[in-house]
Parts: C-alpha cells; sequence; structure tokens
C-alpha cells in the first residue's frame, strides 16, 4: 500500500496520475500522482488535515505561467475551481474574488460595479490566487497596488488572513512564494468611476495585449523577468532568439519574451530553450535574465 491508496475521503474529486499538460497553456509534461479538486473550502481543508503530511501538496491555477517537466510531479496538485469562484462588490470601492477568479473575469466586474484601477487585470492571464502569489502586473500596475487582504490556508487546513504588508510584495514576488500557504480570495480596493470610463481603459489594454502578444498560442505569458534598467524581450531579440526553434519551442516572432509550443514541444524542450537564451544573454550582456515561468515537477 501507498500514500495514494490511503487518501481521504472528499465531497470533491481525486484524479490518481492524472497527465497534468490538459491543466496547463503550455500543453505539456507528465502526470501528477494524484490532482486534487476541492468542491469547497471546508473540503479543501479536511482533506489537508487527514492528509499524510509527508506528502507534497502545490495549489495550481488556470496554469498560465506554469511549465511542468515530463516526468511529472510528487505529491498533490490542488486545483481550485467552481467553490471558489465568487465574486462580489464589498462597498463603492471593494470588491471580494475567490482565488480560482480569473484576473480578466475580476477587472470586467469591477468596471460594472463602478470600481477603477484593477483595469490591468485585464491584460492577465491568470486567476486571483496567481496574482496574488506571484504580484502580478503589466502596463504599470501590481496586485500589491490594489489589494487589501488575503485569505490563505495552511498546510493543516488552518485559514487566516493577510494583509500586503504581511504578503510583502516585491516584483513578481510574495512572502508566499516557496511556503505551503494557498491563497482562498483575497479583497481588492479601488477608487469610484464611470464603469464606461472603466470599460474604455480596459479596451484599450486588451486591444494593446492581443495586437502585441502571442495570446493564442500554447504559450505561458511572460517567459522571463524584466532585469532593472532591462527590458527582457529585448534582450532575447538582441540574442537573435526571436522566432528560432529549439526542437518545438521557440520565442514567439510577435513578442519575444513569449516561449511558446509550435504543436510538437516536450517540457524539456521548452525549458532547454529557456536556459539555453539565458546563458547565451548572459554571455553576450552580462545580463542575468531570470525565469518568471514557474517551472515544477521531475525532469
Amino acid at each position: 500500500m501507498t500514500w495514494k491508496t490511503q487518501l481521504p475521503t472528499v465531497r470533491g474529486k481525486l484524479l490518481i496520475d492524472e497527465a497534468l499538460a490538459p491543466f496547463t497553456w503550455f500543453r505539456v509534461g507528465g502526470p501528477a500522482d494524484v490532482v486534487f479538486l476541492p468542491a469547497d473550502e471546508q473540503d479543501l481543508a479536511d482533506f489537508l488535515k487527514a492528509l499524510d503530511p509527508a506528502v507534497p501538496v502545490m495549489a495550481i491555477g488556470v496554469g498560465s505561467n506554469l511549465l511542468v517537466r515530463d516526468g511529472g510531479v510528487e505529491g498533490v496538485i490542488i486545483r481550485l475551481g467552481k467553490g471558489f469562484n465568487d465574486v462580489r462588490k464589498l462597498d463603492d470601492v471593494s470588491i471580494h474574488a475567490g482565488a480560482a477568479v480569473p484576473d480578466a473575469v475580476v477587472a470586467r466586474k469591477a468596471a460594472e460595479f463602478g470600481i477603477a484601477g484593477l483595469e490591468f487585470f485585464a491584460g492577465i492571464p491568470g486567476t486571483v490566487g496567481g496574482a496574488v502569489v506571484m504580484n502580478a502586473g503589466c502596463y504599470g500596475s501590481e496586485t500589491t497596488n490594489i489589494i487589501a487582504t488575503a485569505t490563505v490556508m495552511d498546510r493543516k487546513g488552518k485559514v487566516f488572513l493577510m494583509g500586503d504588508n504581511d504578503l510583502k510584495h516585491t516584483y513578481r514576488h510574495s512572502a508566499i512564494q516557496g511556503t505551503d500557504l494557498i491563497v482562498l480570495s483575497a479583497v481588492f480596493e479601488g477608487t469610484v468611476d464611470e464603469p464606461a470610463a472603466i470599460k474604455a481603459r480596459m479596451a484599450e489594454i486588451t486591444s494593446r495585449r492581443e495586437t502585441t502578444q502571442p495570446i493564442r498560442e500554447k504559450t505561458g505569458g511572460s517567459t522571463f523577468k524584466n532585469p532593472p534598467g532591462h527590458s527582457s524581450w529585448k534582450l532575447v531579440d538582441e540574442a537573435g532568439w526571436r522566432g528560432k526553434l529549439f526542437g518545438g519551442a521557440m520565442f514567439s516572432p510577435l513578442h519575444s519574451n513569449f516561449l511558446i509550443n509550435t504543436g510538437e514541444a516536450t517540457a524539456a524542450d521548452l525549458e532547454g530553450l529557456g536556459d539555453t537564451v539565458r546563458a547565451d544573454v548572459l554571455a553576450k550582456t552580462g545580463v542575468q535574465l531570470d525565469w518568471e515561468i514557474k517551472r515544477i515537477g521531475r525532469s
């Protein structure tokens, strides 16, 4: 018997040796030992309390910024879904959103409520949970600028609040990264404005994104963080890697900081290309590119 044959009883779904490729935008990667789709917060808490504490646990969102290696992932992958997708207005400037809600949906709902300041979320292809964990941002704004609190759960199923000071957001980073804390929901604060004006600004962001980013490809969003004083796409471009095939992977001809699966790539192709480009840029410019895409699992 193994821990996989002694899993706690749940109301959601437990999937054994489940392929993770369909859970990610890259559409590559091996299986997880277990994928858990909790029904709601209580289901998740009960599962974590009963699970062997030696079993690794990791929560994922829609997999828009995630690369799963070909060897798969040890332990339990938790994918939050319907039980974590509530969006509601709290007051004239505040909106509550579950961790599984896409960022673009939060932006759209905020506009309907007449809450400004969340427009940039329309340009982020992830969920609230991921935005909180990595301080997602674009076009001059970041999650830290709008977040009031995040509700999180620890490995023992305990729930507590974290404010922006607790989250310690910096560029594409938070105090949650590298821990076993799972974001359940967040409260965002903006300012009052006319819905029509907010929607117009969102439309500009959406249009800009559609014309400058390969959003219909099998991609993972921005591959590298921007080094201080530099734009990653320029460094990749100037090193000669825009549109250059590496196995089934390449950096997009449209935006050279977007790694794409051309249809035949393995996770090893994608990660190998990224690391090759990092080494080449470092050798040519002395500038270190750091991954923004999260890479998990066995090689």
